[in-house]
């Protein structure tokens, strides 16, 4: 297939209620369904909730008590993988024929990761991507994924896969993403600046594939009552101001930045535009120079217990 129609949701968590999050992410995906898209991304933590603006009551050399009650919250509002929220979005993909690439954060034992999970439009689990690093006080609160999934899933236009907020600026990362043959990179983000527009531009440019970056448009009205936010604590103040974009091979913007609150951005993307960028550009192509650079990629799963056997 040489064309298909991308939508990028701009939305926000319902905060602190992962079953009313799902509802309004399932009503999402109909929504873009129902304006043709064959392919729908959602922001970084969509389902879960990007805590922005939270402490969790940590500081160097202690934490709080009111901090651990306010991770156990968030813990709460984590979702499984797969689970019963997992359920409800493939059924709602699988109800409009449409791939998802949607953000979660997934629970994991006592574990928190930031993750994008993938939906195939038969409402498949397709696969999942777990952020490998979280940024500044992300890391208090996450886990760190490892190589096994620097996923990447078929589609009928090529391969889909997620690189998460400022993993973006990890270029090894990318090359990584890039020798997979990623034509739809799927950019979850909470990164609002106008820098971000720049760097989306560069990494379509830069991979020769198109880039869909979906970020959340949040208020303190959105984030969970019961935690501290050391913003804001007026209703009306926006935390994350959104700024999605949907970027060519090219570099040219098809859609976006966005500012202005909740909405939907879609766009017709033309595959062949993939090959004719690559004519004078294949990063991992005739643009390499394996002889002088060489990238190695350790893909294995790196659990921290292995059973090996039922002896004593």
């Amino acid at each position: 297939m040489q064309c298909l129609r991308a939508c990028v949701v701009q939305a926000a968590t319902v905060g602190g209620d992962t079953a009313a999050t799902v509802d309004k992410a399932v009503s999402l995906i109909l929504e873009c369904g129902a304006r043709g898209a064959q392919l729908a991304v959602f922001p970084e933590a969509f389902i879960g909730g990007y805590p922005h603006g939270a402490r969790f009551g940590a500081f160097f050399g202690g934490r709080t008590a009111e901090g651990r009650d306010e991770f156990a919250s968030y813990w709460e509002s984590a979702i499984d993988v797969p689970g019963k929220e997992t359920d409800a979005l493939c059924a709602a993909a699988r109800q409009v024929g449409m791939f998802v690439s949607m953000g979660i954060i997934e629970r994991d034992g006592g574990t928190l990761y930031c993750t994008a999970v993938f939906i195939g439009p038969d409402g498949s689990l397709l696969g999942k991507h777990r952020k490998l690093m979280p940024t500044a006080l992300e890391r208090l609160c996450w886990g760190f994924g490892d190589g096994s999934t620097l996923t990447t899933v078929d589609t009928p236009w090529g391969k889909l896969g997620a690189v998460i907020c400022w993993e973006n600026y990890m270029p090894m990362m990318r090359m990584a993403m890039y020798n997979q043959g990623i034509a739809l990179y799927c950019a979850p983000t909470a990164d609002d600046l106008d820098s971000w527009t720049s760097t989306m531009r560069h990494v379509a440019l830069e991979g020769r594939c198109f880039v869909l970056s979906a970020c959340q448009y949040l208020t303190r009205a959105d984030f969970p009552a019961n935690m501290d936010n050391y913003i804001s604590d007026d209703a009306d103040q926006v935390l994350m101001r959104g700024g999605s974009v949907i970027v060519s091979p090219q570099g040219e913007v098809l859609a976006g930045p966005d500012y202005s609150g909740e909405t939907i951005l879609s766009a017709e993307l033309d595959m062949r535009q993939i090959v004719r960028g690559k004519f004078d550009f294949d990063v991992t192509g005739h643009y390499a120079r394996p002889d002088v650079f060489r990238l190695e990629v350790d893909i294995r799963p790196k659990p921290p217990v292995h059973a090996n056997g039922d002896g004593p």
